[in-house]
């Protein structure tokens, strides 16, 4: 229900504040740790952080006002363009730090495997819409959308990005589990997932790969060597106590003893600084974030927008459980970094492709008919 007293025009009333207020103050937290991780100044981080968050609010803002109908229409020719984007990394794509994940589009640097990640939900969510609900037990509710999710997995493993592979297969699978599968085959795909888990880890995965995974159940063995990025974390965590050292006065970052202090390590550097009260805002913020995606689901009249607003979830949760769980200790380092604080064009791309689908999902909630359910 809009708000609008006549003071306020209609088009700003109605937006959803009570979630956007919390994300703008998480961004312009993040600028200011970003500020402190390069020194106490704005650049290179902290205004290209603001810059491209007020960039991609606008394209979130377009997304919002996109018609039920387009997006239907569409879901099946953006996946394939982005599984031919993913192609075209493994024919001509940059190579960075021994990883080729990129393509130079000359007007921008972009990395289709995050796209895929947003583009893999509504995918499904289209595929399951469409699909009769007497079918959702049949073959067709499990080999289609499985092929759909193994295809872009396998592209992006062979970057290698295990962590990216991981991210669209979850945000599929949130999608498939909600669809209505039975719960039968996901107890099944879990119980095959750990028998074949050693037969991956040794002839899967790379070197660096198996001592990530190796170093998370005792980084102290190799402090110096594979176990120093979890090392130096914990303690950028831990000396930053309740309430910090202060803002821009954090040692760990400034003395370049923390890897990464602007990407993966971002709340990190922020908990040395800002201590448990700084943890427990950007906490509370993901959490209001999060509920408000949650509830837009739950509030949608028909089965294509719900399962696209919960699979946005879905994804924006798993970046955020496993970055504080990476820098924690309790997940290996897989390169995911913190939504809306995290310094990187495609991880923002990505986020805020998932604020602008749950505010359109919103939308279509709030311009739905009070009576009966669309198809």
């Amino acid at each position: 229900m809009s708000a609008n007293t006549g003071v306020i025009p209609e088009p700003i009333a109605r937006q959803p504040w009570g979630m956007l207020v919390p994300l703008f103050l998480l961004v312009l937290f993040g600028a200011a740790v970003l500020y402190s991780a390069a020194g106490g100044r704005m650049d290179p981080f902290a205004s290209s952080h603001l810059i491209r968050f007020c960039v991609f609010l606008v394209m979130a803002a377009i997304i919002a006002s996109l018609p039920r109908g387009f997006v239907r229409f569409m879901t099946y020719p953006a996946y394939v363009v982005v599984l031919v984007l993913l192609l075209g990394v493994e024919i001509i794509g940059n190579v960075r730090g021994g990883s080729q994940r990129w393509l130079d589009l000359g007007f921008m640097v972009l990395q289709p495997s995050e796209i895929m990640k947003p583009v893999i939900v509504v995918t499904l969510a289209q595929f399951y819409a469409s699909l009769p609900l007497g079918m959702i037990t049949g073959w067709r509710a499990l080999i289609i959308p499985g092929t759909l999710i193994a295809l872009p997995v396998s592209f992006v493993l062979l970057q290698p990005d295990l962590g990216t592979s991981v991210a669209i297969a979850f945000g599929g699978a949130v999608v498939m589990l909600l669809a209505g599968l039975p719960l039968k085959w996901f107890v099944s795909g879990g119980l095959a997932a750990m028998a074949v888990a050693p037969i991956v880890f040794f002839f899967g995965l790379q070197d660096y790969q198996q001592r990530r995974v190796l170093t998370m159940f005792n980084p102290e063995a190799d402090a110096l060597g594979a176990g120093y990025h979890i090392n130096q974390s914990k303690i950028a965590i831990g000396s930053g106590g309740i309430f910090g050292k202060g803002f821009n006065n954090g040692s760990q970052s400034h003395l370049q003893y923390l890897p990464e202090p602007q990407t993966d390590f971002v709340f990190s550097t922020m908990a040395e600084e800002w201590g448990l009260v700084g943890g427990l805002f950007v906490l509370a913020v993901f959490t209001i974030i999060l509920s408000w995606g949650l509830r837009v689901a739950r509030e949608s009249r028909d089965r294509f927008a719900s399962l696209l607003a919960a699979g946005m979830v879905a994804t924006i949760f798993f970046y955020v459980a496993v970055n504080l769980m990476m820098v924690m200790g309790m997940a290996p380092v897989v390169g995911i970094p913190l939504p809306f604080m995290s310094h990187g064009g495609s991880s923002m791309l990505t986020n805020m492709i998932c604020i602008g689908a749950l505010m359109m999902v919103n939308r279509w909630n709030r311009e739905a008919p009070r009576y009966g359910l669309s198809g």
